[in-house]
C-alpha cells in the first residue's frame, strides 16, 4: 500500500537529473545555503530497509536526486571492495560512517581502518554510546581521552574520529553538559552536530559550532518541531538560514551536510528535495 504522498521507487527512477536539481538548488536557496559549495550527502540509516533489499537501486535513487556522497550505518555484508564498486559506479564519495565504539578498540581498529580506507572514508563517527559507560561526569572525560587518543592514532592516515550527538548530551550532569564535559576535554575529535536531537535535547547547535571552531566538519540535517514531530525541514523549529551562516570557514572544516530520516525512499528523498520549493 502507498500513501498519498508516497511515490513509487520505479517513478523516482525515471524523473529526470535535471528536475532532480533543479529542486535541490531551489531547496538550498530557500535555506539559505549557497549552491555548489558544500557536498551534500545521506545517512544510509535513514534508508535501511531499501539499502537491506537492494542497496545498488538505492545508491543508484539517491544519486539521481542530486546527492553527492553517502554516510554508512552498517555495510550489508558487502566487502570493503564491493562497497566501493558500487559507489564508483553510482558517483558516489563515501562522507562518513556511523561505527560502534567497539570497532575502534583493540585488534578491531586496524580493520575498521582498512575497510573505510578501502571505501574512501576519512570519517569514523561513533554514533551512539552505550549508558553503563555514560553514566557520571568522569565518565565522560574518560571517554573524552580515549577519543582523543584514537584521534592522535588515525591520524597519520588521514582519517579523524569523531562522535553524533543525540538528546541526552544536553541534561547537565555536574553543573556542565555532556557535551561540553566530553569536547572541552578533547583537541582533536570532531563533532558531528545533529541539529534536531540537538535541539530536542534543550541544545543550541549555533552555540556549539561556536565555541569548539574547526570541529564540526559533517552536520546532520534533521529539522525539530515541538508542535508537529513529522515536520520536514524548514516546517519547524531549526533557525536554518542562522544555521547555515554560522558554519563558516574560520569555524567550519570541509563539512558535508547529511539529510536524515528520509525514509521510506519512495518518499522522503523527493519531499525532502521538493518540499522547500519557493
Amino acid at each position: 500500500m502507498k500513501t498519498k504522498n508516497e511515490i513509487p521507487r520505479r517513478e523516482l527512477l525515471r524523473m529526470g537529473a535535471v528536475s532532480a536539481a533543479a529542486a535541490w538548488a531551489a531547496t538550498r536557496a530557500k535555506l539559505g545555503f549557497a549552491a555548489g559549495k558544500v557536498p551534500i550527502g545521506v545517512q544510509l540509516y535513514s534508508v535501511r530497509k531499501d539499502c537491506e533489499k537492494d542497496l545498488p537501486g538505492t545508491l543508484k535513487a539517491i544519486k539521481g536526486f542530486g546527492y553527492e556522497a553517502v554516510e554508512f550505518a552498517g555495510y550489508y555484508g558487502r566487502s570493503a571492495a564491493d562497497m566501493r564498486k558500487l559507489l564508483d559506479d553510482n558517483g558516489l564519495k563515501c562522507c562518513g560512517t556511523h561505527t560502534g565504539l567497539d570497532t575502534l578498540e583493540g585488534d578491531a581498529l586496524a580493520k575498521t581502518v582498512e575497510y573505510n580506507k578501502t571505501i574512501g572514508n576519512k570519517f569514523l563517527i561513533v554514533p551512539w554510546i552505550p549508558e553503563e559507560r555514560r553514566k557520571t561526569a568522569d565518565d565522560w572525560k574518560t571517554l573524552a581521552a580515549q577519543f582523543d587518543a584514537l584521534a592522535d592514532t588515525v591520524a597519520p592516515t588521514g582519517m579523524r574520529v569523531g562522535y553524533h550527538n543525540h538528546n541526552v548530551e544536553f541534561t547537565p550532569l555536574a553543573g556542565k553538559t555532556p557535551w561540553d564535559l566530553f569536547f572541552g576535554g578533547t583537541k582533536n575529535v570532531i563533532q558531528q552536530v545533529d541539529l534536531g536531537n540537538c535541539i530536542d535535547g534543550g541544545g543550541d547547535p549555533v552555540a556549539l559550532i561556536k565555541r569548539y571552531p574547526g570541529r564540526t566538519v559533517t552536520i546532520h540535517i534533521k529539522e525539530f518541531s515541538k508542535a508537529k514531530p513529522d515536520a520536514f525541514v524548514g516546517e519547524g523549529d531549526v533557525p536554518w538560514k542562522t544555521v547555515f551562516a554560522s558554519a563558516s570557514p574560520s569555524r567550519v572544516s570541509r563539512p558535508v551536510w547529511v539529510p536524515q530520516h528520509l525514509r521510506p525512499l519512495s518518499s522522503r528523498i523527493f519531499r525532502i528535495s521538493a518540499a522547500l520549493r519557493p
